[in-house]
């Protein structure tokens, strides 16, 4: 069980439900929004537009989601114009890594600390760390103290600290491929046991399913790598590696195979208490919005992502744990 302060705990709740159950709606895409943007748009669209574009998932979705994932670079509009029962998480990471050094290095956003953040408003922090346990042990060594430091920070702030573990293979780059695929489920349980240690001061960990369904058997198009058995397994496997409360993110799939992950995750026995979800629900109101204009993305997003939002909601309903039973106050 984890203890948590008076004020981790009133943060948790501004976040969630009532039950405690985190339906979380995620932007905080800084380069890869841009690109999004830029690959539909005749014109370059700028600062601004991403801006905009932000604040327009904001207004329109966050009265179905329990709070918001945002960006400080270009977020923190849009955290000004979100409904106000919408909690607020803010990324405290500078998006990407250097892909000229080894390690995928995590590194800060240099004008901010997380004092500042929660001035700005925020909640909860999240930080992004990328990681492969098979990794060098130098370098997973660096990302141990970073974390350290972080977890540090939070508890210093007395603010919860959202950890997002994205795994990798260092040795393969194609994480989407079946080779990734027969890795998977032992990279982000072995990640899910290191960073559920005391030592991080993590309080939620958001993390990816311990599989990639689309080699799933009744879910792969193609080739198999794991039985529904050895899936539902991995799955149970994955609960079991944490005392922590931990919710899952979209990882950029389509909106039903995130759904149908859910019920599958629920059935092969997990404890997962929420999502965090970002480009599942708005990723296609990307393209109405720089081709046709505002107004056009915004009917977008009442529609087809109000939708994607309130289908997930209804699965959340039947599928996701509360962090009651793994949360107390101190």
């Amino acid at each position: 069980m984890l203890k948590v302060s008076s004020n981790k705990m009133e943060a948790l709740k501004r976040l969630s439900d009532e039950k405690g159950v985190i339906g979380a709606l995620a932007i905080d895409q800084r380069g890869s929004l841009k690109k999004m943007i830029a690959a539909g748009s005749t014109t370059d669209v700028g600062d601004e537009g991403i801006v905009r574009f932000k604040e327009l998932v904001s207004e329109e979705l966050t009265p179905f989601a329990t709070s918001i994932l945002l960006d400080p670079e270009y977020g923190l509009p849009a955290a000004k114009v979100r409904d106000k029962e919408a909690g607020l998480l803010v990324a405290y990471e500078k998006t990407g890594y250097d892909a000229t050094e080894p390690g995928r290095l995590p590194d800060l956003l240099p004008e901010w600390s997380v004092k500042r953040l929660k001035a700005a408003g925020a909640d909860a922090i999240k930080f992004l760390l990328y990681y492969d346990t098979d990794e060098d042990r130098k370098i997973n060594e660096q990302k141990h103290v970073f974390m350290e430091r972080v977890g540090s920070e939070c508890l210093a702030e007395d603010i919860p600290f959202f950890l997002e573990i994205v795994t990798y293979d260092a040795t393969n780059e194609d994480v989407k491929g079946a080779a990734f695929a027969k890795v998977k489920p032992h990279k982000v349980i072995e990640a899910m046991k290191e960073f559920s240690k005391a030592d991080y001061k993590v309080d939620v960990l958001k993390m990816e399913v311990p599989v990639n369904m689309n080699f799933v058997e009744g879910f792969a198009k193609e080739e198999t790598v794991y039985t529904k058995e050895e899936a539902t397994a991995y799955f149970k496997k994955q609960s079991q590696a944490t005392d922590l409360p931990f919710i899952f993110l979209s990882a950029g799939v389509s909106a039903k195979l995130f759904q149908d992950t859910l019920v599958f995750a629920k059935e092969a026995g997990s404890t997962f208490n929420g999502v965090l979800c970002g480009r599942a629900t708005w990723s296609e109101g990307v393209a109405p919005y720089a081709t046709k204009g505002e107004e056009v993305g915004r009917e977008w997003l009442k529609t087809t992502g109000k939708q994607n939002i309130e289908e997930l909601n209804a699965v959340l309903n039947t599928t996701a744990s509360s962090w009651y039973d793994k949360v107390s106050n101190e």
